[in-house]
């Protein structure tokens, strides 16, 4: 270790929240009224020329402030590292924190802190992209197999994927990479758009944004359900005369049912030819999922935007749960986890459709899934990332939506930097929009 070389400085927090709520954006069954934010992380470096870390995961507002202090509480296991060193191996953070031995006793590998580590780790990979000069989906395309195999922890999933089972799985994802580096150039990840199915809005908003997604290219929609089995019966009717048979609808019931439950609503719903139901119980509830997944066929199971760890994901698998797994680039322990999960999905072939939206989740797991195309799994067949139209305005690197596919980055890093002045306007509570929004003498409410 050279004595000039660059060390971490600060990390940095911030709580952001943004008030979608007051126009039922991100509504849903279970979370009828939502502000997005972001628990936010800046890795700060005592290079001046060098760049920054910027990592997040998302809530939908009150304690937010909680996953804030969870990131805080990290802060002594990033001051003072050798920034050349973390970048070459960040799975050596991400092994110190998830180890740490009484950090581990308020999950282990779940919860709060586990989503804390992962905006961490998450931000030393946007550092270590960035100082590569690459996007991170190339970066690890990019990668030799034998690395990515050092990045992933293999605890408690090697009885289904061992090492030697990963590089394998990599080694041969690595054949034809370059052809598909172009054709994602070229052509973007397919997508799918969210944005018309909120269960606050009304039948005239649902069909004029339906209408205009499928003008858009999208080829799937997906629409929220599950708190009224006659009013999903009407809105999946409305959806599907708008944009016809040729057009994939997925629902979403965010947890809302009982397992009988489920296989009543979704049979209720079977006339409108749903494609999948996401999340249609606990995300913990394994055997529940499969008893889903048996009764409502040929209608498939997604999940996984809630899944907490790579060994629920593993467990899924095993039990044939999920025709669809979901990651989520900001829920596990950050893009090591996430490797995890996108190997034991290619372990088992079951396609990855990530969960996306929120706040920048869009803009992180494009990359997740353009690796996996690359030099994984090799394909985009059933794999579509979820799309929806809020707040990508707050990023320096937004999403590109081209004929309903994601177009692939070509800024160096994870796509995770906010502009400042979003930071200033809607850190809570005291930011611009906050203070004068929660301000009595100005007569509003937050």
């Amino acid at each position: 270790m050279s004595p000039t070389s660059a060390r971490i400085t600060a990390v940095d927090t911030y709580d952001i929240r943004f008030p979608t709520s007051r126009e039922l954006d991100g509504s849903d069954a279970m979370n009828p009224d939502p502000d997005y934010s972001a628990a936010y992380v800046v890795l700060r470096t005592d290079d001046a020329d060098g760049p920054e870390g910027h990592g997040f995961t998302f809530t939908i507002g009150r304690g937010n402030d909680v996953q804030v202090a969870a990131i805080d509480a990290l802060r002594g296991h990033v001051t003072g590292r050798d920034v050349e060193e973390l970048c070459a191996d960040p799975g050596s953070l991400f092994r110190d924190l998830i180890g740490d031995s009484q950090l581990r006793w308020l999950g282990p590998e779940k919860g709060v802190m586990h989503m804390a580590i992962g905006a961490v780790v998450n931000a030393v990979w946007d550092l270590a992209a960035k100082r590569a000069n690459k996007p991170l989906w190339q970066l690890l395309a990019d990668a030799t197999p034998e690395w990515l195999v050092s990045q992933v922890d293999f605890r408690y999933i090697s009885d289904v994927l061992s090492p030697a089972d990963a590089l394998d799985l990599l080694s041969r994802g690595r054949e034809g990479a370059a052809d598909r580096e172009r054709l994602l150039r070229e052509r973007g990840f397919p997508g799918y758009t969210t944005s018309p199915g909120w269960l606050g809005y009304s039948d005239e908003k649902l069909t004029r944004l339906a209408r205009q997604a499928v003008a858009d290219g999208f080829t799937q929609i997906k629409l929220k359900v599950g708190a009224d089995i006659e009013d999903d019966v009407r809105r999946c009717r409305v959806a599907r005369s708008v944009v016809g048979l040729d057009i994939r609808i997925a629902i979403d019931a965010n947890q809302r049912w009982n397992v009988d439950e489920a296989i009543t609503w979704v049979r209720a719903l079977a006339e409108f030819d749903p494609y999948w139901i996401e999340e249609p119980t606990s995300p913990d509830d394994i055997l529940g999922h499969a008893a889903i997944r048996k009764a409502v066929a040929p209608v498939k199971v997604a999940t996984g935007e809630h899944v907490q760890n790579r060994i629920v994901f593993k467990q899924l698998l095993q039990a044939g749960a999920i025709d669809v797994l979901q990651i989520d680039a900001a829920r596990v322990g950050g893009v090591n986890e996430n490797l995890a999960i996108l190997l034991l999905a290619a372990r088992f072939g079951v396609p990855v459709c990530p969960h996306a939206g929120g706040v920048g989740l869009c803009e992180l797991v494009q990359h997740l899934s353009m690796f996996d195309y690359v030099a994984l799994s090799g394909t985009t067949e059933n794999r579509v990332i979820e799309y929806v139209d809020h707040l990508h305005e707050h990023f320096r690197d937004p999403v590109v939506i081209r004929e309903g596919h994601y177009a692939a980055p070509t800024a160096p890093g994870f796509s995770a930097t906010m502009k400042p002045e979003s930071i200033t306007e809607f850190t809570f509570p005291g930011g611009t929009f906050w203070a004068a929004d929660l301000d009595p003498q100005k007569g509003a409410a937050a």
